[in-house]
């Protein structure tokens, strides 16, 4: 009877696998307060949470209100045939969705077929990219995600069943001037290629609000420290100890903040592949030169990539534990394996984070096919290469933040590949891409992808193009000059110098603003940068167009819709709109509210298109009404752990206004064992109009970094 029982099941098991599993209705668990789950076939051991090591933060979900199911659960189907699992996702008339990872041209993707894989971004939206994450949001208010680590295609309102209940009415080409070549579809539909998967769906009610709760699911957003907020410098790439200590000297002499500097390729004794050991003839005492650039306050991140070289002192001991093939020469290890993972971080923690390294910039975990190991790549694990490149950087990010986690040290770094589950992880992503208006599309699609982006600054044709883009890499997540290869410094064009030094200085100043919209991002997953679809009171105003109007040209031009993706929220009040080189104006579209001039506090407009010509010193940043900006003096560093600072709070417009200032050590993780503090400040309006303000007191035995606060009413109508 047993042997019949077993037998039974291996059928079902095998017919599942190979096509017996009919399309049907997932059942749903809630998980967590207002996140779904349904488990679909039999999924992969290794998937991106798994790889992720999430811990969700429940505290933070349990503080948003959940309610029901926020799909229609009989219009969802999945489906297991011949080793691939079917995914079916409905959409309605006019519903736009966002996500699918780092985009770079396009924010609404609604109409997009992609195949999401880990890569270096090539120019174009086809899923491959530094963060194909596999997760959507709606603007009907809730969110997607697929907990899967293989390359997976999405049909992202493309395809149209023959039995879909919105099916598009078929249209003559000949005499309907309406034909179209990509009708209307009323699903998103994901091909996952192997034989089962989780899947996860994020109650809002508001697109916003999916977005937090993937966020706080994925353990909440990282809190970088107070120092990696500042401004950093990635020095040549064969520069000697004695060329970076005269950089960070230079910086001070010439009243330029600087907190960190990058040491990209050449502080290794060899690379391409990676020693990650010192080259002791440029740097001969590198503790003694790390100990010297930490007494002038100058922190240290290094360049590696994870590819070890024969004479790697860790090579021997690694080699067992790497795939089968090498990537320049080098071997990869296979970091799913425990030992791969320990022995890779010892080689890290002997010589440089024991002496007091502070991070790393790690390269060439993406792509491109033609140098990284191809799919056919065998690893001792067992888990295949299509698994191992789209977890990669998120393994990568996992084992060296626990690194800096067992030493109670916060780091802040640059990653080249992350995928879901990647909010928790202090990296930036990064790229060799350089469009100044992609770079920015970027920006704005990280904040629907749990992600940061930095818009880095490397080089320029000219001083104006120089200061655009010092401009906003301000408003990034890192402000960060990259001359490993240009040499580059902030003052590298005389023209512009005196403004690239205001808006450095200004970087410096917004620091207890930017560190507490981090702190939303970690206690309450909102991105410290998003777009505009994602701000209350915002319409982009869309229509659709044709790409070609003539279709005697292309007969098969395909409607677009008008996107908004050259502006986006820094934290909860300030409103960025980059210059880009050659433009004098530009049209701004302001949400629903009063707006003000962030510089001058005049009153900008409420829910229009205002156009503005700010002139080449000034990039557009407009406030919403009541809003409160905590500054401080400008400084060359921020502030170092118990260093007390002295606040400007900044309030704009005449709507009553509260903000809550985080604060903490800005530099362990003892924050995680509640050590910090939230201080309230609010704006009144007394009888006579005048304005009422309060700052909290730190409550008795947490945190209080705060030093003297004055106050600065910006409003000018």
């Amino acid at each position: 009877m047993k042997k019949l029982t077993l037998l039974i099941l291996l059928t079902l098991i095998i017919n599942g696998l190979s096509g017996g599993l009919a399309a049907r209705n997932p059942s749903w668990q809630e998980v967590a307060p207002g996140v779904w789950k349904s488990v679909i076939g039999i999924p992969d051991k290794l998937d991106l949470f798994n790889s992720a090591d999430i811990k969700p933060y429940i505290d933070g979900l349990k503080k948003m209100k959940s309610g029901k199911f926020p799909l229609p659960e009989d219009q969802i189907s999945a489906e297991v045939t011949e080793g691939k699992t079917f995914l079916r996702f409905p959409l309605v008339k006019n519903e736009e969705i966002f996500g699918f990872g780092l985009n770079f041209k396009t924010v609404q993707q609604r109409g997009k077929i992609l195949q999401l894989h880990v890569d270096h971004y090539g120019g174009s939206d086809n899923g491959r990219t530094h963060a194909p994450v596999p997760f959507y949001v709606s603007d009907q208010g809730y969110g997607v995600f697929i907990n899967s680590s293989r390359y997976l295609t999405v049909y992202a309102g493309t395809a149209v069943r023959k039995e879909s209940k919105e099916a598009p009415l078929p249209l003559d080409r000949n005499t309907d001037k309406n034909w179209n070549s990509q009708p209307y579809s009323d699903a998103v539909e994901i091909l996952v290629p192997t034989t089962g998967v989780e899947i996860y769906v994020f109650e809002g009610p508001t697109t916003l609000d999916a977005v937090r709760r993937y966020n706080l699911y994925s353990g909440g957003g990282c809190l970088p420290p107070r120092w990696g907020l500042g401004f950093t410098q990635r020095v040549p790439a064969l520069f000697t100890a004695a060329e970076v200590e005269q950089e960070a000297r230079s910086f001070r002499e010439k009243g330029f903040p600087l907190d960190f500097i990058g040491l990209e390729p050449g502080w290794q004794s060899k690379s391409y592949p990676c020693t990650i050991e010192w080259d002791k003839t440029r740097f001969p005492d590198p503790a003694g030169f790390v100990r010297t650039m930490k007494e002038s306050k100058i922190r240290l991140n290094l360049w590696t990539n994870p590819y070890l070289s024969t004479e790697s002192p860790a090579f021997e001991r690694i080699l067992k534990y790497t795939g089968s093939h090498t990537v320049w020469g080098g071997v990869v290890p296979d970091l799913t394996i425990p030992q791969a993972q320990n022995i890779f971080l010892n080689q890290l923690d002997s010589n440089q984070v024991n002496i007091g390294i502070s991070g790393y910039k790690i390269d060439e975990c993406d792509g491109y096919d033609n140098w990284l190991w191809p799919d056919v790549a065998q690893f001792p694990s067992g888990n295949s290469a299509e698994q191992i490149r789209q977890t990669y950087g998120l393994l990568l990010q996992k084992m060296t933040t626990d690194l800096f986690r067992r030493k109670n040290s916060r780091t802040y770094g640059l990653i080249r590949a992350s995928n879901g589950g990647g909010s928790s992880f202090p990296y930036v992503i990064y790229n060799d891409y350089y469009s100044h208006q992609d770079f920015i599309t970027a920006l704005i699609n990280s904040g629907f992808a749990g992600v940061l982006w930095t818009p880095e600054v490397r080089s320029s044709n000219t001083g104006e193009e120089w200061l655009r883009r010092i401009q906003t890499v301000c408003f990034s997540p890192m402000a960060m000059i990259n001359a490993w290869s240009s040499g580059t410094k902030p003052w590298s064009f005389p023209e512009v110098e005196k403004e690239v030094k205001e808006y450095t200085l200004l970087r410096m100043q917004l620091i207890p603003y930017l560190y507490t919209e981090f702190a939303r991002y970690h206690f309450e997953g909102t991105p410290p940068f998003r777009g505009m679809n994602l701000e209350n009171g915002f319409d982009a105003g869309a229509k659709t167009e044709l790409r070609n109007d003539n279709l005697n040209e292309n007969p098969y031009a395909e409607a677009i819709l008008n996107e908004i993706k050259d502006q986006y929220m820094t934290g909860e009040y300030l409103l960025v709109a980059p210059m880009f080189t050659g433009q004098t104006s530009r049209n701004i579209v302001l949400p629903k509210g009063r707006w003000y001039d962030f510089y001058t506090g005049k009153y900008a407009g409420d829910g229009e298109v205002i156009n503005v010509t700010p002139g080449l010193g000034k990039i557009p940043v407009f406030v919403k009404d009541g809003g409160i900006i905590p500054m401080m003096p400008a400084r060359l560093q921020a502030p170092a752990k118990g260093e007390k600072f002295d606040l400007e709070i900044r309030y704009y417009g005449s709507k009553p206004g509260s903000y809550k200032l985080y604060d903490d050590d800005g530099e362990t993780f003892d924050y995680e064992k509640g050590s910090f503090s939230w201080r309230e400040i609010s704006v009144l309006s007394n009888k006579k109009g005048n304005p009422s303000v309060t700052l909290s007191k730190a409550e008795k035995g947490k945190p209080d970094n705060i030093g003297n606060v004055t106050w600065k009413f910006m409003t000018a109508e």
